[in-house]
């Protein structure tokens, strides 16, 4: 069909013809309602005829409605006149990308300007559910407002194929879409295509990978003489690199590409998004200079501290670029410290980016209220990246320009250079994660689960590893990948802590491999090391990445490495030529305090303290603590409140913490992973055998003992990873557990009973931040009863007052009445600033009170302890002992 000028289609008069595709003619036309001139593209005669053609076309009116975007061709109108149908579109004045590349490649600020402007549309479609199936570059318009993608002509929304096309239904023709055959353009067509399965969003970036080529080179990605070579090009070779071409070429833009003409689908970017974000980096990248030195003199020691940092980052960086790499001798190792923020602490978890120029962190303040951190090492002033108040476990992607982490139970995204974070995954509680350059990412879910893959762009996690029974393996944590991007080392927590070992893991398999024992996670670094802590110190360990094997003995790079025996974390980041490692601080004390918060004397030595519980009569305390001399995992100990005396109450190689009294004060229990698991135990209080209270394939946290001795209350996770409130009867046997809280989408911890046995007491983040609440035992509605957040709560004796930690750190008291059955809480009354040691997750109760409510007992730091700080060592490797 073609229409003369003057022809009408409804309301719009057809002006003149402006082109053909394989699914329509377009005409410039006007609307004669709106005086405006449109484009008008109306199905041709020869195929008008086709009921399976009129149904694409009905369906590209459809996909094309449902796209409003700024570099998506609009789509005003659809109508038939007779028996044509058309489509009434945006009109656009420019050349088509094809039209332009035949005079040669585009200026590489063009290339990645209309890249990313291609890839914001893609995106745009993605999230609809929609694959355009032939971008290339004659449906690319060169506009003056940027490019504007066309021809949804092919589009599909993303759901099971009526059919499928083989090879053999291959069009003779490009451009033209026949019955029976598969849809697309020979030479941006993916290898899925051609071999006529489904197409999805990663079709279409193999076709961007495609046409960013061309952009670049100024010729096809893939070539041949005949359909045949074209389409063995395809399907097993690669295109020449883009800098045979065009030599100064990012190579980053390299690798863009690569990624996006992989021959596997999985193997591609995921989402173009990422590609978006890429090509806007390298555009950010190409046109940055040096960073300027520092020159303002700052007197805070924080300042100077940073401001060494930037001078050792910038010193490294022009010993590079000077020439450094010929020097007859290795780079000197070169040490300086990091503070935390002002006011802050460091939490548990450091990462360097991959070129080692800045690091994510973890802070928090005195109420445990978490936040994400970035800072330049040549800047002084961290970002807060997110403030949610519960992130944990960050790492970055590897370009350097997102960083992952979990909250709550999700694992989430978020650009450095700003914007608010996205969710990738749900996840369970989260132990670390490792993201490799095409686009995957590790993680490890639970406690007593295995590791997962799953794509940064979002999707269905896949399970990496399965636990190996036969080994005694309870739990796989804190995977890293190794350079090639498919196998990761990880932890491979096993029922005895002597054989728990750094394993290898592969994408695609679950099979696993044991390497060698180690008490942490370990994190692999170039040239070719495996990092890992071990008896308190942080050890480097030789590794050939290829052979995927170590070699030798490991050695020392640092004593007093912060690590976590309970969950096998390790405060060690790696990025270029730089380390950074948060030290083990052991110079905690046991502090009594009035009720003005004055100090009244201490109680023991100074030690690396945990959790405290003093005994119903007020004569002992229980606590636990770490021991150096054992790898740093917690025991038991009581010590005697007046004379100080200390015993040991436990001294396996597995942790014991959360020490509960009977109401006799003749025994105490406690939580333990003898098995593998978090479970209840206890012991006589003068020592004595173990007896195991309850033991289920599910961490637990003792929260309590009731006063009448019927009961242990504690937390732990049930059928969702949120962590609920449970009442064990007592002694062990006597019944099963019984359920207290049961909300899927909240977590109720760190419960304490009344002294009369009839109202519980636990804090609960239903409102979105930690509050403390009291509801009827064993059920009933609940109050809340601190304002403005709240945690580890604590009855006194007599049931009259509650005592709870608030954001700011400072011990509130809440007075309490009864009447008619019902509690009356009175307002919140600030009393002191606890000033708590820094703690970790499994530190629920860092404070006590004494029976009489007149003193506290706390966990406090030294104060020669030395300044909460990461040390960062530049060029390490140069101070390793020489095999």
């Amino acid at each position: 069909m073609t229409l003369s000028s003057g022809t009408r289609l409804g309301p719009y008069e057809i002006l003149a013809p402006i082109g053909a595709g394989g699914m329509g003619e377009v005409y410039r036309a006007k609307d004669t309602r709106l005086e405006r001139t449109v484009a008008v593209k109306v199905l041709p005669s020869h195929l008008a005829a086709s009921p399976e053609s009129r149904q694409r076309f009905e369906r590209e009116a459809k996909t094309i409605s449902q796209l409003s975007h700024p570099h998506i061709c609009a789509l005003y109108d659809v109508g038939r006149d007779g028996e044509t149908e058309f489509l009434v579109m945006e009109l656009l004045e420019g050349e088509t990308l094809s039209e332009r590349l035949a005079k040669g490649p585009l200026p590489l600020e063009s290339t990645l300007r209309y890249g990313t402007e291609i890839a914001d549309a893609l995106d745009k479609a993605h999230r609809q559910g929609i694959v355009h199936r032939d971008l290339k570059p004659g449906n690319v318009m060169l506009t003056k407002s940027g490019v504007k993608l066309l021809d949804f002509g092919l589009a599909k929304a993303m759901a099971p194929a009526a059919g499928q096309s083989s090879l053999t239904a291959l069009p003779t023709q490009q451009g033209v879409t026949q019955e029976g055959t598969i849809l697309g353009t020979f030479q941006y067509m993916a290898p899925e295509q051609l071999e006529g399965r489904e197409a999805d969003a990663r079709t279409d970036i193999f076709a961007l990978g495609a046409t960013l080529y061309e952009m670049a080179t100024g010729k096809k990605a893939f070539a041949g003489a005949t359909q045949a070579s074209l389409i063995t090009a395809i399907m097993s070779s690669d295109p020449p690199s883009i800098s045979s071409a065009q030599p100064m070429s990012p190579a980053a833009l390299e690798r863009v590409v690569k990624t996006c003409l992989a021959k596997d689908p999985e193997d591609r970017w995921q989402s173009a998004a990422d590609i978006k974000r890429e090509l806007k980096w390298i555009g950010e990248s190409s046109q940055a200079g040096v960073a300027a030195p520092v020159a303002a003199r700052r007197g805070s020691r924080e300042r100077l501290a940073w401001a060494v940092a930037a001078l050792a980052v910038a010193g490294a960086a022009a010993w590079t670029l000077l020439g450094g790499r010929q020097a007859p001798h290795p780079e000197p190792t070169v040490k300086f410290t990091l503070p935390p923020p002002a006011g802050l602490r460091f939490g548990d978890t450091i990462a360097l980016s991959p070129d080692g120029r800045r690091i994510a962190f973890l802070s928090e303040d005195s109420g445990r209220k978490r936040g994400l951190w970035v800072r330049a090492l040549d800047d002084l002033t961290p970002r807060l990246l997110s403030g949610a108040g519960t992130e944990r476990f960050p790492f970055w992607s590897a370009d350097g320009r997102t960083v992952a982490f979990f909250e709550g139970n999700r694992l989430r995204r978020i650009d450095v250079g700003g914007g608010s974070a996205q969710t990738i995954c749900e996840t369970g509680a989260g132990f670390g994660g490792s993201w490799e350059p095409a686009g995957t990412i590790v993680y490890a879910s639970e406690f007593g689960s295995t590791v997962f893959s799953v794509s940064a762009a979002g999707g269905k996690p896949v399970a990496a590893t399965a636990l190996d029974a036969a080994r005694g393996d309870v739990a796989h944590l804190f995977p890293v990948f190794l350079p090639d991007g498919r196998h990761f080392v990880f932890v491979a927590r096993n029922r005895d802590p002597e054989k728990t070992a750094i394993a290898l893991g592969e994408l695609g398999s679950t099979r696993t491999r044991a390497l060698f024992h180690a008490e942490s996670a370990a994190i692999y670094a170039d040239p070719g090391y495996l990092l890992f802590a071990r008896e308190g110190a942080l050890l480097a360990q030789r590794f050939d990445p290829r052979r995927l094997e170590p070699e030798g003995e490991a050695t020392s790079v640092a004593d007093d490495v912060l690590f976590f025996t309970d969950m096998s974390g390790l405060q060690a980041t790696v990025g270029g030529q730089a380390l950074a490692y948060g030290r083990w601080f052991h110079k905690k004390k046991l502090v009594w305090l009035d009720r003005k918060g004055a100090e009244l004397g201490t109680l023991g030595a100074v030690g690396d303290y945990g959790d405290v519980s003093i005994s119903p009569d007020g004569r002992r305390v229980a606590v636990s603590m770490a021991d150096g001399a054992r790898g740093q995992n917690m025991d038991v100990w009581v010590l005697d409140a007046e004379r100080g005396q200390t015993s040991r109450l436990t001294s396996e190689r597995t942790d014991e913490f959360h020490a509960s009294w009977s109401p006799d004060g003749r025994w105490v229990a406690y939580v333990s992973d003898h098995a593998g698991f978090y479970d209840l135990y206890r012991r006589p209080a003068e020592g004595g055998a173990e007896e195991a209270l309850l033991l289920t394939r599910r961490d637990k946290s003792l929260d309590d003992i009731s006063a009448d001795g019927r009961f242990a209350i504690y937390n732990s996770a049930s059928e969702t990873p949120r962590s609920d409130l449970w009442a064990l009867p007592l002694p062990a046997g006597s019944g099963d557990p019984i359920r207290l809280t049961q909300t899927p989408a909240f977590t109720e911890a760190t419960a304490r009973l009344s002294p009369d046995g009839h109202w519980l007491m636990f804090r609960s983040d239903e409102s979105g931040r930690p509050e403390v609440y009291v509801q009827p035992f064993p059920r009933g509605p609940k109050r809340q009863v601190s304002s403005g957040g709240g945690d580890s709560p604590v009855w006194r004796r007599d049931g009259r007052e509650i005592y709870y930690v608030s954001p700011d750190g400072r011990l509130t008291s809440v007075a309490v009445s009864f009447k008619g059955g019902e509690i009356e809480a009175g307002t919140p009354q600030p009393l002191f600033d606890l000033r708590l040691a820094p703690s970790h997750w499994l530190d629920p109760r860092p404070y006590d009170v004494a029976p009489d409510g007149q003193r506290f007992l706390a966990v406090r730091r030294v104060e020669d302890a030395g300044p909460d700080a990461i040390i960062v060592n530049l060029h390490w490797t140069a101070g390793l002992k020489k095999p």
